[in-house]
């Protein structure tokens, strides 16, 4: 067992549900954010015997509001906080880049982007001050942080700004003992990307299938991070299917 404590934001499915679940067989307490309550107290009923504690909060990462009051309830569910798995995101339908409503391209940038800043702001705010001092912040690229798939300008757009945020929180957050980490992922095998395997718009227009692996292992890529000594850190790391297109371009 141990005492420290994780917060998961998109932790009612996908990546976010098995992060969730392998942090907290672990032993770690972990608050299960999210915009959907019953899929969040799934997860928790999902929790592994002996583990540590699972807090499902309902938040929506678009407000900055429930945000806050997320990683309140968090402080004083369990007095601190050591791991912050930035994860939820959203993209939009996948529409021609000059067709894109802004009213959709902002809605990308408060939940994927600003989200992902005020959660870190948040959890800066607690691991600064608690003793001892510091924690690790992990942020969800995605490989759409180095490039895009077609008609995805917000997704992309959000997701090669998560590097520079990324990047940014590590060098001001030192001071505090704080690591931050980027996980980059290609087609993991959830209900978001498991949709490759049956066929998605290539660069050259055609509809291919891709290969996707069993998100397990970013389950345990963000463990693995998360168990390293603050002195170390996983600056960027990339988990994908090994025959996606995406090395070669092919």
């Amino acid at each position: 067992m141990t005492d420290k404590v994780a917060l998961i934001t998109g932790a009612g499915s996908g990546i976010g549900r098995a992060a969730a679940l392998a942090l907290q067989a672990k032993g770690y307490h972990v608050t299960l954010a999210g915009r959907r309550v019953a899929e969040l107290e799934k997860t928790a009923s999902m929790a592994a015997p002996g583990g540590g504690d699972m807090l499902p909060v309902g938040t929506d990462v678009g407000d900055v509001d429930s945000i806050r009051a997320c990683f309140k309830a968090t402080a004083d569910k369990f007095g601190r906080l050591d791991v912050l798995f930035n994860n939820a995101g959203m993209g939009t339908p996948p529409v021609d880049l000059e067709d894109l409503p802004v009213e959709a391209w902002k809605q990308v940038l408060d939940v994927n982007l600003t989200g992902s800043f005020v959660c870190a702001q948040e959890a800066i705010k607690i691991m600064k001050n608690q003793t001892p001092m510091g924690g690790r912040i992990i942020n969800n690229g995605s490989i759409s942080a180095y490039a895009p798939r077609p008609n995805s300008v917000a997704y992309t757009s959000t997701k090669h700004a998560i590097s520079g945020l990324t990047r940014t929180i590590s060098l001001d957050c030192r001071k505090y003992d704080i690591a931050c980490s980027q996980l980059d992922i290609g087609n993991a095998d959830t209900d978001m990307g498991g949709r490759m395997k049956h066929g998605v718009p290539q660069a050259n227009g055609e509809i291919k299938a891709e290969a996707v692996f069993d998100v397990k292992y970013v389950a345990d890529a963000v463990v693995f991070m998360s168990e390293l000594p603050l002195d170390t850190n996983v600056q960027f790391m990339t988990i994908m299917a090994t025959k996606m297109p995406f090395v070669g371009r092919g």
